[in-house]
């Protein structure tokens, strides 16, 4: 078994950085001020967002291992690892970390959504890289967290921490925005390979091995963390990936019901479905009417 640090706690993370805990829930700690540490893989029972000031090193995350630029934003969800077990590798964290931990969303306006921050998800090749002026939007929103932090600990702390926390994600979107654009020769790239997938895939056995192909089976294939894939894929067509996989098996099967060899439940059966009317009620759903009614409307006309 690998051996790795876990941090179940706040205070735990801060104990392990010379960081004074203000908050059981949360916390912003200066790396900076942490001991010389050696290389060890973590993982955490909360969520963390690091801020790295200077290039520090190679990261390993899950089983790649990436570099990281000044001015780049990790995020971690609860429960994910990070790093790499190095014997006698020692070095100097630098940056930020904002951590805090799930309970301190609840009844909050931010955890009634956190699952709409799908960057949390993505891989640490994913991660949001920084104009200055956008690393400096960034600070402001850490030192208004820190501030609260500060504070005494009242009824309006969860609330305020909790939006200044909201804020500074909803920030982070729009940056991630900025960045899908600014990739956008990239990311149609991936469309590209994303639509030639799909043909080798229908054109291959993989239906009759497989079934349909899924979003995570694309994005495996991509080499995208699926959340990523999907933001993509939405931001490029304004479709979710699974709704363009649908439009793709859509097209696909109206270019074969012409073939009148063969019935509906053959074509579902080649296209990857294990019911054929399973088939047939996506089949409506995108175009209407049935596929037996499409091949006679089709021939009428």
């Amino acid at each position: 078994m690998e051996n790795i640090l876990r941090f179940k706690t706040i205070h735990e993370y801060n104990a392990f950085n010379k960081h004074e805990t203000l908050h059981p829930l949360v916390s912003i700690v200066d790396l900076s001020k942490a001991d010389p540490r050696e290389s060890r893989r973590m993982s955490y029972d909360f969520y963390v967002v690091f801020l790295k000031k200077i290039h520090c090193g190679d990261l390993r995350y899950g089983l790649n291992i990436y570099d990281y630029e000044e001015g780049t934003l990790i995020f971690l969800a609860p429960g994910q690892a990070i790093g790499e077990n190095i014997k006698d590798n020692f070095y100097q964290p630098q940056g930020y970390a904002l951590v805090f931990h799930p309970d301190l969303l609840l009844g909050t306006t931010l955890g009634r959504h956190m699952s709409d921050y799908t960057f949390f998800s993505y891989e640490v090749n994913e991660a949001l890289h920084l104009s200055e002026q956008e690393r400096s939007i960034v600070k402001d929103c850490f030192s208004k967290i820190q501030y609260e932090l500060e504070q005494r600990i009242d009824k309006h702390s969860k609330k305020l921490v909790s939006a200044n926390i909201e804020l500074f994600l909803d920030y982070c979107v729009r940056f991630y925005d900025r960045q899908f654009i600014t990739r956008d020769t990239a990311n149609k790239g991936i469309l590209e390979k994303f639509d030639g997938l799909l043909n080798e895939y229908f054109q291959s056995d993989k239906p009759h091995q497989l079934g349909l192909p899924t979003v995570s089976y694309c994005a495996d294939e991509l080499n995208i963390s699926p959340n990523y894939f999907g933001d993509i894929i939405k931001k490029e067509t304004g479709k979710s990936a699974q709704e363009f996989i649908q439009m793709k098996i859509i097209n696909m099967a109206k270019e074969r019901v012409f073939n009148l060899d063969k019935s509906v439940s053959e074509i579902a059966y080649e296209l990857g479905f294990k019911y054929p009317q399973h088939f047939s009620r996506l089949f409506k759903q995108r175009v209407g009417i049935s596929p037996n009614e499409y091949r006679i409307h089709t021939d009428l006309n």
